[in-house]
């Protein structure tokens, strides 16, 4: 059991560390720059007070400015624990004083560390996991500035040629997209006309040109008003057509530097089993877990790390209420939702699980979350056992029947 406990409130530019003994004493409290030789230096000091006797470090941060402090831990095979910042917020309260500082919260964690025994120890990233949360969080960014654009874009042509703004579904469309970059206006595509248009679509590789370019000319001779302000909305509507496009071409790159680090994984093919898990949504999987989850201890712990798993909300007489945890990790509820989405048209299994829950009265977003969380008990023993999905498995094998 250790002999001292290491509290770290840390933050972008600068930690705080505060050190304390097997009685809640103060060993040590000091604010570190977040810079490699400083921070080798406090832990050397540190170990320099623990006389050669175990130091459990204690953080409150995960990624982003703690991930220097985490590494080298991690790396010499110290203990660190993660107690999250939610959490060092509420514990605060029953502590003595009202006022917040660093040092009180860097001394929260420690103490909580040092009381507490259901902590998980963190431990050193899988290259590839890191590696995959880095490209899914940068598609998820990519996907949600195109939905931006698109969004802005229809905005625009909303002011000044509405029956374009609604001829095409510019999200699924590519089409679409090729014509906003030549023509924005309904002048311009009357005088261009139908078939120099599709032409036009044709030379570009635009499949269906002769169709588009019948839709796109229709929308043009529903208006001949040319509303105020309409050469710079159309200027600024093709320079937004450009940037979708551009967004992408960089998404389907990133899918397949996805893709392709994915694949790399040993979990890999055995998560490609399981139907409606693709490459993308396989990547989020080991982006959120770590690549390794066994660190979960059963799969009750990662369903509620998923918000899989309900949690009661009883109180005097009334016993038996169930709701949705509040705190969850919603990119790893994505995965398991998608996944039983595509699961429940697609796999016998699973299509027979969510009728069956659809019977019993469940409503459409009740019976995907049931389907999930039977997935991920099948998914969990997949991984445990190292073997793939099955239509029909074996006897006395995880089934989702």
């Amino acid at each position: 059991m250790p002999e001292l406990w290491a509290g770290m409130d840390a933050g972008k530019a600068e930690h705080h560390c505060v050190v304390i003994d097997t009685d809640g004493q103060r060993k040590l409290s000091r604010r570190v720059a977040n810079d490699e030789t400083t921070l080798l230096k406090l832990i050397d000091d540190v170990l320099a007070l623990s006389d050669g006797e175990p130091v459990s470090w204690a953080i409150d941060l995960n990624a982003g400015g703690a991930a220097l402090m985490i590494a080298l831990l991690t790396d010499n095979e110290r203990q660190v624990l993660y107690i999250p910042g939610r959490t060092v917020h509420h514990v605060s309260g029953s502590y003595r004083g009202d006022g917040k500082t660093d040092a009180k919260d860097a001394f929260v964690i420690a103490d909580q560390a040092r009381m507490r025994r259901d902590l998980q120890p963190m431990h050193r990233g899988d290259d590839i996991a890191v590696d995959l949360r880095i490209l899914t969080a940068r598609r998820l960014d990519l996907a949600a500035d195109r939905t931006r654009v698109i969004n802005r874009m229809r905005a625009q042509m909303l002011e000044y040629f509405p029956a374009l703004e609604r001829a095409f579904e510019y999200k699924t469309s590519k089409a679409s997209l090729v014509l906003l970059t030549g023509y924005q206006t309904p002048a311009a595509l009357r005088r261009i006309g139908k078939n120099r248009l599709a032409a036009w679509l044709k030379n570009r590789k635009v499949r269906n040109s002769q169709l588009v370019a019948t839709i796109a000319v229709q929308a043009a001779e529903a208006q001949h008003t040319a509303v105020a302000g309409e050469r710079l909305a159309a200027a600024v509507v093709a320079k937004l057509a450009r940037e979708v496009t551009a967004l992408d071409d960089e998404i389907a790159q990133t899918d397949a530097l996805i893709e392709g680090r994915f694949h790399d994984h040993p979990h890999a093919e055995v998560i490609l089993s399981m139907p409606g898990l693709g490459p993308v949504l396989g990547a989020e999987f080991i982006a959120h877990t770590g690549g390794d989850v066994s660190v979960f201890g059963s799969p009750d712990r990662l369903a509620g790390v998923a918000g899989l798993a309900p949690v009661p909300k009883d109180s005097g007489r009334i016993s038996g209420n169930m709701r949705r945890p509040r705190r969850y990790c919603r990119r790893l509820m994505r995965v398991f939702y998608m996944s039983a989405q595509v699961a429940a048209q697609h796999c016998p299994a699973s299509k027979a699980f969510y009728e069956r829950k659809r019977a019993e009265k469940k409503t459409h977003k009740q019976a995907v979350i049931a389907l999930a969380r039977r997935r991920l008990n099948v998914l969990w023993a997949l991984l445990r056992d190292g073997r793939l999905f099955e239509s029909s498995p074996p006897p006395r094998a995880a089934s989702l029947g």
